[in-house]
């Protein structure tokens, strides 16, 4: 998820270098504000790193839409992936129509009408649990489509710290664990599937593999493939990637099946920013002790990770080394008291109509945008690499509407 946990001083100053090497300010200027603005440089830097390990492994990459579903993208993406994994019908839909591969679907359970439209579009649909691979294989094994079934585990092991982002958490209810499998016939089953990763290393996959491994390894050899999941921050500067070739490598030796994984942040990471306006500034009083910067974007409705997590978004125009002579609360648009997007210090003093560009904000942004107050969407924009800005969506009055 958007957590940011990654950003060290180190990182912070990747993203920043990054920002400026891929959005111009005449780019920060031209757009319209609230918007998002993803580069295709951007992406395709990130895709080359992952394409090195598709290469080098056999490994099949899928996009993960959960955290990067701009669709505009696509073309630029499957150029260098297998396919895409969905959560659900609208997910494995836009996959089919948009991205025009693989489709792999996975939720943490279907409703009847969920499996009559996912065997239209989905290649693999994975379940979560044994009642629920029992009640629709035989439907999906005679929808008139070749389809791949696969089960979701538990692997037991998880580094993740924030229990709102840890899917092993057995509260969670994602995955069966090993108990439930004893007895049962896994004959007609295609492959398993498990996802223990936020925002981590290869380091941390060798230590969830070994518990897999060892809570599941009497069905390793059933499967003809294996998952891996999401939570891969394969392009994060300091990722050792040839640790996670050599243990994909390894894994097939031992077990002789294809190997999957979803990365979904790691496509897009750094690839987005967003741009907004300063609208007006609350100045200090004897109660309020800091100013407060208005801004025409929000956490609620924009940034929802910010507040769930929480964590505070770097921006672009950050003080750095420079002395910070001015600091700012940065507010959202909505009535809420807490939509507070975090407390920055700046070198420089905001006036109203200030951009203002929030860091990283391709992946599990627009995703989960809502229309809370009233307030409109931010518009999308595609920065090509020959410079041409397009606006890809606009969002308006309708929007909002066609939700109520």
């Amino acid at each position: 998820m958007a957590t940011n946990s990654y950003l060290d001083a180190g990182s912070r100053k990747e993203s920043a270098r990054l920002a400026r090497l891929d959005f111009r300010e005449e780019v920060i200027s031209e757009v319209r504000t609230p918007a998002f603005v993803v580069s295709e440089q951007a992406l395709e830097r990130n895709l080359k790193i992952i394409s090195t390990v598709r290469k080098r492994t056999g490994a099949k990459i899928l996009l993960a839409l959960k955290a990067f579903s701009m669709y505009g993208a696509f073309p630029v993406i499957a150029k260098h992936l297998d396919g895409v994994c969905a959560s659900g019908p609208n997910e494995a839909r836009l996959g089919k129509e948009e991205f025009k591969k693989a489709v792999h679907t996975f939720a943490p359970a279907y409703s009847s009408n969920d499996i009559e439209c996912l065997v239209k579009t989905s290649d693999t649909i994975i379940f979560n649990s044994i009642s629920q691979w029992k009640k629709y294989r035989e439907f999906v094994r005679s929808s008139g489509r070749k389809i791949e079934i696969g089960l979701r585990v538990n692997p037991g092991y998880s580094e993740v710290k924030v229990d709102l982002y840890n899917p092993v958490s057995p509260e969670a209810g994602l995955g069966v664990f090993p108990e439930e499998l004893v007895g049962e016939d896994l004959s007609l089953l295609d492959g398993l599937h498990f996802h223990a990763l936020c925002e981590q290393g290869a380091e941390t996959l060798a230590s969830v593999l070994a518990a897999f491994e060892k809570n599941f390894a009497p069905y390793l050899k059933k499967v003809r493939w294996v998952n891996f999941g999401g939570g891969h921050h394969i392009t994060r500067k300091g990722y050792d990637l040839g640790h996670l070739v050599k243990i994909i490598n390894s894994f097939k030796e031992r077990y002789g099946v294809q190997v999957y994984i979803e990365p979904g942040e790691a496509i897009a990471m750094n690839a987005g920013i967003m741009v907004s306006s300063v609208l007006d500034i609350l100045p200090r009083t004897l109660k309020r002790r800091k100013e407060i910067a208005l801004l025409d974007t929000s956490a609620e409705d924009h940034m929802p990770d910010v507040l769930a997590m929480p964590y505070r978004p770097e921006i672009l125009q950050d003080s750095g080394t420079r002395p910070a002579a001015n600091t700012y609360i940065f507010r959202g648009q909505t009535c809420l008291a807490g939509d507070i997007i975090g407390e920055y210090k700046l070198a420089v003093k905001l006036r109203p109509g200030d951009r203002v560009v929030f860091l990283d904000m391709a992946i599990y942004t627009m995703v989960k945008t809502t229309t809370f107050n009233g307030v409109n969407l931010p518009s999308i924009y595609f920065l090509r690499k020959s410079g041409m800005l397009e606006e890809t969506k606009r969002f308006g009055y309708k929007d909002y509407k066609g939700r109520l």
